[in-house]
């Protein structure tokens, strides 16, 4: 990974924690939907990158959030849970199994479909575990699936919009490079 590439990684990383601890963690929708936008930090990281460290990553963003909080891990299994989902899916996902790695993958560099495709599988699975663990009664299982949905949605329209408003012009076009 190259000095400019880690460097916009740490940036987006402070930033999308700052703005999840300081301004969404604030804000209350009812109680029908969380936001969530320090998970894009584990999603937006280069594809090839080493697995374990993508693990870890992940567990520390969400222990982070959720010492902020004084929440009791839900937030740092339902991240680590998306990493490792992540390490999974995202070559089948993102570049179709083909040999390149996508420095900082995104609307701008994987495509509309894919991309979209891609967050709802991974928001979708990180908003099923948090509020399973939350909810925590298995007779709620409804409740669990609308917040999941819900929150999903707004999660979607929330790193989408994210990507247009803070994504520089260097980073959206030609942001694949191959492996060697």
């Amino acid at each position: 990974m190259n000095t400019g590439l880690l460097l916009r990684n740490i940036g987006r990383w402070l930033l999308l924690l700052a703005l999840q601890i300081v301004v969404l963690d604030n804000v209350y929708l009812g109680g029908y939907a969380n936001l969530v936008i320090y998970v894009l930090f584990i999603l937006m990281l280069p594809t090839g990158m080493n697995k374990n460290l993508l693990l870890l990553l992940a567990f520390g963003s969400g222990l982070l959030v959720d010492v902020f909080n004084n929440m009791l891990g839900f937030h740092a299994v339902a991240c680590t849970a998306v990493a490792f989902m992540r390490a999974v899916f995202a070559d089948r996902m993102l570049t179709k199994d083909e040999p390149v790695v996508i420095d900082t993958p995104s609307i701008f560099s994987v495509g509309n479909q894919q991309y979209v495709g891609y967050l709802t599988l991974m928001l979708g699975v990180y908003n099923l575990l948090y509020f399973s663990f939350e909810v925590f009664d298995f007779g709620d299982l409804w409740r669990i699936l609308l917040l999941s949905v819900l929150s999903t949605l707004a999660d979607i329209v929330l790193v989408l919009l994210y990507q247009f408003v803070f994504l520089r012009g260097n980073e959206r076009p030609n942001t694949k490079s191959s492996l060697s």
